[in-house]
């Protein structure tokens, strides 16, 4: 039932430079493979193969990744090398890759409703390649698709995360509906952990029905100056309605150093080193 999935991928990755400085952070490797490529891969699990990227300046790398290098491919063929290419040649065969260019760095929301001429009409999932997860079931764009399939309205992933730390999230509040799922009533981006509703933080992984472009045109900017999809979605809560599922599985915050080192360590021990 969705078929698109939109990746923000237009940011400058501050947090690891100098690395970033010439080089995109969702290109980063976990052990052998980069983060976006993670991303890519749980979209198609999910039945989302036609991948829409919002890319800036310098991140020309990524749409390379996501193509044919006929100078590698001659070198390594033949040879036991082109077994490493795998899984990237799977990507390949059963993804569409399209582009398009986020000028200014206007926030979440911003992003997302830059790729408004990619995804059209349609629901569509997001991933942000920050927050990597990992389960031995079925991925978290997967389970949310489900979902999707029974509520037909917008679905945000969320984890319990220490209250102390909910100012770096945003934050839902609702009524539960079973063990894991919400139906939302309030969501706050990054609040004072004195003022969280919950400490229920929201994830890098959405399922959006395509009223969010339009509600996102109204959206006046929000915290840090911009337009934050929180606000967003509180609106669409609102005016009909907006889930959270607490997913399963397991998540790494690749956008901070700590997290980036834990998920390079836990794949290596339980991936990697397993195949």
């Amino acid at each position: 039932m969705i078929h698109k999935c939109l990746f923000p991928v237009a940011g400058y990755g501050t947090r690891f430079l100098p690395a970033t400085k010439s080089m995109p952070k969702e290109m980063l490797p976990i052990v052998n493979k980069p983060l976006v490529q993670y991303g890519v891969e749980e979209a198609i699990e999910a039945g989302m193969t036609t991948c829409a990227m919002v890319t800036g300046r310098g991140k020309r790398s990524i749409a390379d990744h996501f193509d044919i290098s006929y100078e590698l491919e001659h070198q390594i063929s033949g040879t036991g090398k082109e077994v490493y290419l795998d899984s990237i040649r799977n990507v390949l065969d059963k993804g569409i890759f399209t582009m398009v260019r986020q000028r200014e760095m206007k926030g979440l929301g911003h992003a997302i409703l830059t790729g408004e001429a990619l995804i059209g009409s349609d629901p569509f999932g997001v991933v942000l390649s920050d927050d990597l997860c990992l389960n031995d079931g079925p991925g978290v764009l997967a389970q949310m698709a489900e979902l999707y399939r029974q509520f037909r309205c917008s679905i945000v992933a969320i984890q319990e995360v220490p209250p102390e730390e909910v100012n770096k999230y945003g934050v839902i509040a609702g009524e539960s509906l079973k063990d894991g799922l919400y139906r939302v009533d309030k969501m706050v981006e990054k609040p004072d952990p004195k003022d969280a509703p919950s400490n229920l933080a929201i994830i890098g992984r959405y399922i959006l029905t395509p009223d969010i472009f339009d509600i996102l045109r109204e959206t006046p900017p929000g915290a840090n100056g911009e337009v934050q999809l929180t606000d967003a979605l509180q609106t669409q809560a609102q005016q009909g309605c907006v889930m959270a599922y607490r997913f399963q599985g397991r998540r790494f915050d690749c956008g901070s150093v700590p997290g980036f080192v834990e998920a390079t360590n836990f794949v290596y021990e339980n991936h990697y080193r397993r195949d």
